[in-house]
Order: C-alpha cells, then sequence, then structure tokens
C-alpha cells in the first residue's frame, strides 16, 4: 500500500482507511511552523505567572492546585502514569496505529502547545513499527478517551509496552532498540497527549470501515439470494425508487439491478411465474440496504469531521497568546456515529439472516428443504441457518444505543460522559458476526443456484459463485459445516467477494467515499 502523508485538519476519509489498512504514515512539513509557534506560546504563558488549566494546575478538580514551576515536567508525566489506568486486551494493533495517526494529526495543527520533539516521537514510531499495548477498556468517551491515550503516551516516555511485529516488548526496551530515546514531556504535553478522543475515533473508524466492506459484499449475497429463490427483480426498477427519492435507496437499487443483469435464472421464470409477490427479504432490500447506506454516509462524515478536530484541552491560540479551556474531548458525536454504524451492521445481518431462512423452507423459496438434494437423511442448511439466527440475535442486543448512558466521573467535575469507547469498541466484534450470517449467505445462495442448472446467474454472480467453489465445493450429502462456514466468512471479510464482482457493478460504493 502506498505511504500516505497526513496534512492535519484536512485529511480525507480514504487516506484514515489507508493507515487502518496499514499504510505507512508521515506528516506533511509545512505544519511544523504552526506547532513551533503553539510551543513557544506555552513559554509565553508561563511567563506570565497567572495560573492556566493544565499548564501550572492540577487537572479535573484539582484544578484549582497551583503548581510550581520546578515541578512542571514532574506534573506532566504524573498524569500519564496516573491515568495509564486502563485494563482488559489490548487493542488490535491496525486500531492502535490509527488512534496513533490521529493523534498526531490532531497535536500537528499548532493549537495544543506541544513540541516538534513530540510530534516527531509519534511519527517515528509510527515509522518504525512500534505500537503501543493499549488496554481496550477504561474511556467513557468525556473528558478525553484518558485512560487508553495515557498508555500511549506512557509507552513514548518509556512505561509499558510496545508490540514489536508480533512480540510485545518493554517500551525503554523497544525504543532503545529503535534507536530512540524516551520521551522528555515538556509543560501542557502530558495532557495534550492523553485528552482527545482519538481512541474513540479510531475504533469508530474502523467499524466504519468494516461496516462498508460488509454492506457491500450483502448487497452481493442478496443478489445471489434472489436468484437462488428465482425472486424478481421488478422491484428494484428505478422507477420505483425515484419517486421515494431516497438517494441511498436509489443507489441501491442500481447496483442489485447491475448485479443481476443477464442472469439466464432470472431469465427462465420472466413468464408463466405464479408468484405475485416476493417476501420482503427479497423485494425490499432497496429500502432496507438504502437506509443503511445513507447511515454509514451520516456516520462517514461525522467521522471525518471529527478525525481533522483538535479535542485536547485547553487549546493554544498563538496569535493572541491565550490558552481556553472549553470541552472538544466531550466525544458526543462519536457516540452517535457509532451508534449509527452499530444500528446498520445490525440490520445488515438481520436481512441477510431472513434470506437464508427463506431459502432453506421449501414453501417460500421451491427449493429441497434445507438446501439438501436427499433432507431426512441430511440436515443440509437447518444448523448454519440458526447459527445465522444466534448472531443476528447478539448482534441486536448489542446495537442497544451507547450514548444514552451516562455516569459522573472524577468526583462529580465530569459530570455528563458520551461512553463513545463502549459504543465505538463494539464495532468490529459486530461486523465479524455480520460478516459470519453474510458468509452462511453466501453458502446458501450459491446451494440454491446450484439446483438451477445448467442455468447461470449474470457475469458478477457466477464470478463469486467460482470463487466460493474453488474452496467449497457443492453440498451434497452432510459434512464436518464447520470449515465450510470460516472460508466463507474469510471471503466477506477479506473483501473477496466484493472484488469477485469487479469494478462497475457497485457504483453505489462510490458516493461519500463509503468504499
Amino acid at each position: 500500500m502506498k505511504p500516505v502523508v497526513l496534512s492535519p485538519g484536512e485529511v480525507p476519509l480514504s487516506v484514515w482507511r489507508d493507515v487502518y489498512r496499514g499504510a505507512d504514515v508521515s506528516l506533511d512539513p509545512a505544519a511544523l511552523p504552526a506547532v513551533s509557534k503553539s510551543a513557544q506560546a506555552i513559554s509565553a504563558i508561563l511567563a506570565k505567572g497567572q495560573p492556566v488549566y493544565g499548564i501550572n494546575t492540577g487537572f479535573g478538580k484539582l484544578a484549582s492546585v497551583r503548581i510550581e514551576t520546578a515541578d512542571l515536567a514532574a506534573l506532566q508525566r504524573n498524569i500519564v502514569l496516573s491515568h495509564a489506568a486502563g485494563i482488559g486486551e489490548p487493542m488490535p494493533v491496525p486500531v492502535a496505529r490509527l488512534m496513533m495517526a490521529l493523534k498526531l494529526a490532531s497535536l500537528a495543527q499548532g493549537a495544543s502547545g506541544v513540541r516538534g520533539a513530540t510530534i516527531r516521537m509519534l511519527e517515528r514510531l509510527l515509522a518504525k513499527g512500534l505500537t503501543p499495548v493499549v488496554p481496550r477498556q477504561g474511556s467513557v468517551g468525556a473528558s478525553g478517551d484518558l485512560a487508553p491515550l495515557a498508555h500511549m503516551s506512557a509507552a513514548m516516555i518509556g512505561v509499558g509496552s510496545f508490540f514489536v511485529g508480533d512480540k510485545v516488548v518493554p517500551a525503554a526496551e523497544a525504543l532503545s532498540d529503535a534507536g530512540l530515546a524516551p520521551l522528555q514531556l515538556g509543560p501542557k504535553e502530558g495532557l495534550a497527549l492523553l485528552n482527545g478522543t482519538q481512541f474513540s475515533t479510531a475504533y469508530a473508524l474502523a467499524g466504519l470501515f468494516e461496516a462498508e466492506n460488509l454492506f457491500a459484499a450483502a448487497l452481493v449475497t442478496g443478489a445471489l439470494s434472489t436468484d437462488a429463490a428465482r425472486g424478481s427483480d421488478a422491484p428494484f426498477d428505478a422507477r420505483i425508487h425515484r419517486l421515494r427519492r431516497h438517494r441511498g435507496q436509489i443507489d441501491a437499487a442500481e447496483a442489485l439491478r447491475r448485479l443481476m443483469s443477464g442472469s439466464a435464472i432470472r431469465a427462465s421464470h420472466l413468464v408463466g411465474d405464479e408468484r405475485i409477490q416476493d417476501p420482503y427479504c427479497l423485494r425490499c432490500q432497496p429500502q432496507v440496504m438504502g437506509a443503511v447506506l445513507d447511515l454509514l454516509g451520516q456516520a462517514a462524515a461525522t467521522l471525518e469531521t471529527e478525525a481533522n478536530g483538535v479535542t485536547d484541552n485547553p487549546l493554544i491560540f498563538a496569535d493572541t497568546m491565550e490558552a481556553l479551556s472549553g470541552g472538544n474531548f466531550h466525544a458526543e458525536p462519536v457516540a452517535f456515529a457509532a451508534d449509527i454504524i452499530a444500528m446498520a451492521i445490525c440490520e445488515i445481518g438481520s436481512l441477510a439472516e431472513r434470506r437464508i431462512a427463506m431459502l432453506v423452507d421449501p414453501a417460500l423459496s421451491g427449493l429441497p428443504a434445507f438446501l439438501t438434494p436427499r433432507p431426512g437423511l441430511n440436515s443440509g442448511f437447518m444448523i448454519p441457518q440458526v447459527t445465522a439466527a444466534a448472531l443476528t440475535s447478539e448482534n441486536k442486543q448489542r446495537a442497544y444505543p451507547a450514548s444514552v448512558d451516562s455516569i459522573p466521573t472524577s468526583a462529580n467535575q465530569e459530570d455528563h460522559v458520551s461512553m463513545a469507547a463502549h459504543g465505538a469498541r463494539r464495532l468490529l466484534d459486530m461486523a465479524e458476526n455480520g460478516c459470519a450470517i453474510v458468509g452462511i449467505e453466501l453458502l446458501a445462495a450459491a446451494q440454491g443456484c446450484d439446483f438451477h442448472r445448467p442455468l447461470a446467474s449474470s457475469p458478477p454472480l457466477e464470478a463469486v459463485r467460482t470463487l466460493l467453489r474453488r474452496d467449497v465445493p457443492h453440498l451434497e450429502d452432510d459434512r464436518h459445516f464447520h470449515p465450510d462456514l470460516e472460508k466463507a466468512k474469510a471471503l466477506v471479510a477479506g473483501g473477496a467477494v466484493v472484488k469477485a464482482v469487479g469494478d462497475g457493478f457497485l457504483p453505489v460504493l462510490n458516493r461519500k467515499g463509503t468504499a
């Protein structure tokens, strides 16, 4: 993957997506003068001798405690060590790298008062493949993602651990091996590093990127299921969707038409089919998936804005030599975006599960019961549908909005919090469940189409069937099903299903940068 250059405040969603997928990261050098000017402003503010929150005072409820000049370096080190109080399994490396890049871009906007040395440390850690070990749990998404960002900051000063490749190495040792000295924090720098929404935003962006792939794959498997059930493509007619006017619905219908265009299976029942209407899981795909697309576009816009913002506190305005204390660290926008993505993922899986249930039911699909040539002796797809139902229900439980919860912290100084970290962190697990559900649909839909041989589906859908059949043969008699499920899930999660249909069949995904 080509390296990316971060231009602070102007980074498009596509660049954050590349960072998440593993691209090397560097900072646009044009940002450095603003960083230097901001650091100089800190010195000027200190020279005035007045108490300024986070620079020469305590933190949170202790903001009224004045800190002497001789103790300012210890103050910043102490806040990092005391706030590194997370717990649980570590962040996945791709998400942690994205968090670091988000923090780099935020600090480099020259409103945080950090020095160039601090900026360069983050940039070098990314370049050298040193990723801090950051526990996943401990943030409530207000006053910043304090605990996880403190763990990131602690590694920078030589405390804690780094992932180096697939090994966990003590921070001081990893820095030494990489030719780096532990960072010595200046005034305001500890607070600037651990205050902000970058943990929540990184997880929300990762969830968005996985949801995009899941959405695209579900359009493909939905089209394949429609062919397997000999469903009609009339509900995808553009005239229907233009009348309702929702952009996502119009685009989803167009994608489904393109995916099914040229299907011999579809052509075989254009005349003489006694069925009047298909079940909603087939007929209403544009309405449901279009609404999902619009939600993902809305979340994408929010998260792109958040990723380009400055969210620590206080903020430094170098032109007037002011430090203004506000609340940009409150992650409510991220919490709402994460809740929206959770709902979208849930509905993608819910609709796919209903298509699986339809395919295994001979009364609805017209196919052999449970998609096996000899039902009774064989159970066929009976239990994979149960698995899909279980995962769907699990995602429904997880989709309850995190943003409506709040719990006071810091002796009621921080009395309303966003829970953005909780809302964003669940998304990857939900997307994984979704990929398993859509993978099961891929297996079931391909099996259903097999019963229509020698008729073929459309060229893009046949390409998907060919991809699947390289790893998973047609199910003639019952066999150990788990390996088939894992292979199908991997094809969905890895993006192979979407790639198999080729360019031009999913134009819906080019809108709003969501693909």
